[in-house]
């Protein structure tokens, strides 16, 4: 084992013209989003909007708030905390302040839904609503980029997995009585909906799934975020700065309706990268059900999700996911597939990302789906909790990109901690590296390890310098529960930015 730490450069980013800077604030500040001259580009995005009266109002009120600049607030240090320029100054595309479209739910009828002690049928009344509005935005004429969902903060708090509701109406379902309806038991007393014991008690993860069949992007926006002022009473969720907020969503309402606001620079061509997602089907323990996925993401920053088969691929006593060889082959494949109908591209190099270990039998699998020629290298890459740690003189942690080679085919990259572009460290705890192990195939780790590291950036649901995971395992919890928890939802569509 080396011991010396070597930091690497802070991968940069490519925005209009061809201009390269490190942070996407400074490139969309200064340039413009990498699409502004490609056809892609939407020059003025077309959105829907649904929720209930305050909540529409609210967005309304934000919608003016962004076509103009929102400065930092007070004493704000401003670059970690950067000024927003205003939407159509960063992004050369126009936010209308006025929707195409507006579907109103009534908050009251929102408020009961949500408190409902049955967490299946509360979650599913909920969807509905909006999935109604949905349903009426796609009869329309009008070609909508991405439509906003603004829910009540009362409604977030109520429809997640782990909520508990205690003034609620209803009737309380026991867990027996769930698991007796999820396997199709009806009851001779009370009426109600079967499939909804099918779907996730998760708001956002159940909307995501089952607003597919509409083919439009969603974002989903909690009332309190909208809010343009300081914390109130009837609102007193502490959030960051108002431009922080802008920045972000701007960002994420830009790519969903078709744009691309930055990719990385100096990416090497023919190399995708596909994470493997996996969530186990029944959480119970001892059970070995579980879904996979693949995500691919090139340089450009396009993403694919191909969903795989259900399996006993989770081992309890390892609290490992392996595939056997054959569903290995059919989930690379897939997404293989889906990669040459939607850019034909010619493939050199494929990277497997995985949190879990890749078994030989795994790899064979793989490799039988890769074409002649093409290059295959498998990776486990996972958050190193709890294990190895750097420390460096003075007050900041460790610095963002330094990287431990303990041989040719282990290390560890942090990618959080001190960033110099920022002159601070934007967390609260000890920088947790990233363990990088070449576990098939053969490749350069340092170069892979920069790889790695260029994928913290390619983050589309924020605007932030980089994150502490690559995007090929940073959302992998996330696309596994919208495919897994809704397993009767039958289209699955393969663009990554209905999942996020």
């Amino acid at each position: 084992m080396t011991d010396i730490v070597q930091v690497l450069m802070e991968p940069e980013l490519e925005f209009l013209h061809g201009q390269r800077v490190q942070d996407p604030h400074d490139g969309l500040g200064l340039f413009g989003p990498f699409s502004a001259d490609k056809p892609s580009h939407p020059k003025s995005i077309v959105y829907g909007i649904i929720g209930s009266k305050d909540g529409i109002a609210a967005h309304t009120l934000w919608s003016e708030a962004i076509t103009r600049p929102i400065l930092s607030e007070g004493d704000l240090d401003t670059r970690l905390w950067p000024h927003f320029p205003g939407f159509d100054a960063a992004f050369l595309s126009n936010w209308t302040t006025k929707p195409a479209f507006e579907f109103e739910i009534d908050r009251q009828t929102l408020s009961l839904a949500s408190r409902n002690l049955d967490p299946y049928k509360r979650t599913y009344e909920v969807v509905n609503a909006y999935i109604q509005g949905i349903g009426v935005a796609r009869r329309r004429d009008e070609a909508f980029g991405v439509i906003v969902c603004v829910v009540p903060d009362e409604v977030w708090k109520n429809c997640r997995p782990e909520s508990m509701v205690l003034d609620g109406v209803g009737l309380r379902v026991s867990r027996q009585e769930q698991k007796q309806r999820i396997k199709g038991q009806a009851n001779l007393f009370e009426h109600f909906d079967p499939d909804q014991y099918s779907l996730s008690v998760d708001f956002r993860r159940q909307l995501k799934a089952r607003a597919m069949e509409y083919d439009i992007p969603l974002q989903i926006i909690r009332e309190s975020t909208l809010r343009l002022g300081p914390p109130t009473e009837d609102s007193p969720r502490n959030m960051t700065p108002l431009s922080d907020r802008a920045w972000n969503l701007s960002t994420t309402l830009y790519y969903k309706a078709g744009g691309k606001p930055w990719r990385l620079a100096g990416a090497r061509d023919g190399v995708c990268y596909v994470g493997i997602a996996f969530r186990k089907i029944n959480p119970d323990e001892g059970n070995r059900s579980a879904c996979c996925a693949a995500q691919m993401f090139l340089d450009s920053g396009d993403g694919i999700v191909f969903t795989g088969e259900n399996g006993p691929w989770y081992s309890p006593e390892r609290g490992q996911f392996h595939l056997s060889r054959s569903a290995a082959k059919n989930l690379l494949e897939g997404v293989l597939k889906t990669y040459r109908e939607s850019y034909g591209k010619e493939l050199t190099e494929v990277f497997l990302h995985c949190r879990s270990d890749i078994s030989p039998d795994e790899y064979k699998g793989y490799r039988e789906a890769c074409p002649k020629g093409v290059k295959l290298v498998g990776v486990r890459v996972r958050l190193e909790r709890g294990g190895l740690r750097l420390f460096r003189h003075g007050e900041m942690p460790v610095i963002r990109g330094s990287f431990l080679e303990v041989n040719n085919r282990t290390g560890f990259l942090w990618a959080s901690g001190f960033k110099p572009r920022l002159a601070t460290y934007d967390g609260w705890e000890v920088p947790t590296p990233l363990r990088i192990d070449i576990q098939h195939g053969t490749a350069s780790l340092p170069q892979v390890a920069k790889d790695i590291f260029g994928l913290t950036k390619l983050n589309y649901n924020a605007c932030n310098l980089g994150d502490s995971e690559p995007v090929t395992v940073l959302f992998s919890n996330a696309v596994g529960e919208i495919l897994v928890a809704n397993p009767t939802v039958a289209k699955r569509l393969p663009q990554f930015k209905f999942y996020i």
